[in-house]
């Protein structure tokens, strides 16, 4: 098949319903997608299934097996789906996610790289780090709140001995 070279824009007040097309941009009051993707969505309530979005910008998000690149989110429902970066005030995933910060996040059966929360609610998750004020549940982290903080400071102590290690020996040449 061969592709356009400029994809089609979609902008509606009310609702928009596309299905197996690709657009470079949705904006809308409503938007649901199944099988589709876009580059950009804007809207007050975004659907999508078994779909594909570069970046959202929504007031509710609900998707379910889809691919996201980065959301903006009021409320995050994200089900069996994968997404780069999610910030959302209140976020409910399973999947896999690379970076959350939410305020409430609720996550389960779910793998993400850097969790930051004030409430966590887990069921069955992994991350690497996770920065949370209250967690309930099962986590499995590799660098909890003391952790990264223990790290850094390591780093930071290794990375200034290095500095005065480098100065000094530049000095006797």
């Amino acid at each position: 098949m061969v592709e356009p070279d400029e994809l089609p824009e979609f902008e509606s007040p009310q609702v928009t319903d596309l299905s197996e097309v690709d657009v470079k941009s949705v904006h809308g009051e409503v938007v649901r997608m199944h099988q589709a993707d876009a580059e950009f969505i804007r809207a007050g309530e975004v659907d999508l299934q078994q779909s594909a979005a570069g970046s959202i910008k929504a007031d509710q998000l609900s998707t379910y097996q889809s691919a996201l690149g980065m959301v903006n989110a009021g409320d995050a429902r994200m089900y069996m789906s994968a997404a780069g970066i999610v910030q959302a005030d209140r976020a409910s995933v399973s999947g896999y996610t690379a970076l959350v910060a939410a305020g409430n996040a609720e996550i389960h059966h779910s793998a993400v790289g850097y969790l930051a929360a004030s409430e966590v609610q887990a069921e069955d998750v992994r991350t690497i780090v996770l920065l949370a004020r209250n967690v309930h549940g099962n986590v499995i982290t590799t660098f909890d709140t003391r952790g990264v903080v223990i790290a850094g400071l390591i780093g930071g102590l290794f990375g200034g001995l290095m500095l005065l290690l480098g100065r000094f020996l530049l000095r006797r040449s």
